[in-house]
């Protein structure tokens, strides 16, 4: 199946980690996963409170950013773990998917950071990627670990607003960054490892899982898909790591977008901000960038942040 080409739009760069902010070297993350490179942070999991601030991970040296409106950087918190997802609740709590550790909650005062969900049953998990809030509270997240076509399994959680621990698929080859449609009646995952976005259906109960499938099919970069984030109508955003790139598809799975990074390959993850709601905030890791453009339409309303 061909499409028409999408539009292309080119992303400026909106802030950059200083120097005096390298994370330094001796990373055992980014010698697993990028041998022999070294990055100020890898940039993540980004997210605004309701004060304008932008908060976002550094993977690989165990630190939650803050990005203040003016555009300046700083760090909320370092401490022993990979912090690879980020959303914030609407009570103000940052909730962090952890690639060591589990589920993390960071207090956005005064930096300190507190398990939440590490050992279920017990077992530990094999490495958090990403997480979502659901309107009604639901936390999806994805447990992606060194999964792969070689190894499918990668898993998909909820964890519901009264506390039961679900595992909604356990095949998975590579799940990462998740987002809910408007409806909330299906979850799309990015499938890194399989370039491809699945579309997780939910039956009418909304819990139970059924008829999924792949949704969209990328090719290309260095890796796949990684975060997702949702337009106003229904639009699906697809950070495209490797390719420098963040596709923009009509709820129809039809591109309309392709968002160019000026500089660097690693375009992970995507927020919207700005005063309308229209300006998508990319995280771009091989150069500890955020990246910024403006689009026709805005972004959902954050679940985790309704009132």
């Amino acid at each position: 199946m061909f499409f028409a080409p999408p539009k292309d739009l080119i992303a400026e760069v909106y802030a950059t980690v200083p120097a005096e902010l390298d994370g330094g070297k001796g990373s055992p993350w980014l010698s697993v996963q990028h041998p022999g490179r070294q990055m100020r942070a890898f940039l993540e999991g980004p997210s605004f409170d309701r004060d304008g601030n932008l908060y976002c991970v550094d993977i690989a040296h165990g630190r939650i950013l803050k990005l203040d409106p003016g555009g300046e950087f700083s760090v909320l918190c370092q401490y022993d773990g990979e912090p690879n997802g980020l959303k914030i609740h609407r009570d103000g709590r940052i909730f962090v998917a952890d690639h060591a550790h589990g589920i993390m909650v960071v207090d956005p005062v005064n930096g300190r950071v507190e398990p939440f969900l590490t050992r279920p049953g017990l077992e530990r998990f094999h490495g958090l990627n990403d997480l979502h809030f659901a309107s009604n509270g639901d936390l999806y997240f994805t447990d992606q670990g060194q999964s792969g076509l070689h190894a499918p399994y990668g898993r998909l959680f909820r964890l519901s607003a009264a506390g039961q621990l679900d595992c909604l698929i356990d095949n998975i080859p590579s799940p990462n960054g998740l987002v809910l449609n408007e409806t909330e009646s299906q979850l799309f995952v990015a499938v890194t490892r399989m370039n491809a976005v699945w579309r997780v259906r939910f039956l009418p109960d909304g819990r139970t899982v059924a008829k999924s499938g792949t949704f969209i099919q990328l090719s290309g970069g260095l890796a796949g898909p990684d975060g997702l984030a949702l337009g106003e109508n229904g639009e699906l955003i697809v950070g495209h790591m490797g390719l420098g790139s963040v596709w923009v598809f009509d709820r129809l799975g039809e591109p309309m977008f392709r968002i160019r990074a000026p500089r660097g390959l690693l375009t992970a993850n995507c927020a919207f901000g700005g005063p309308e709601g229209r300006h998508l905030y990319i995280t771009e890791a091989e150069t500890s960038s955020i990246l910024r453009v403006e689009l026709p339409f805005a972004g959902r309303r954050m679940f985790a942040l309704a009132d």
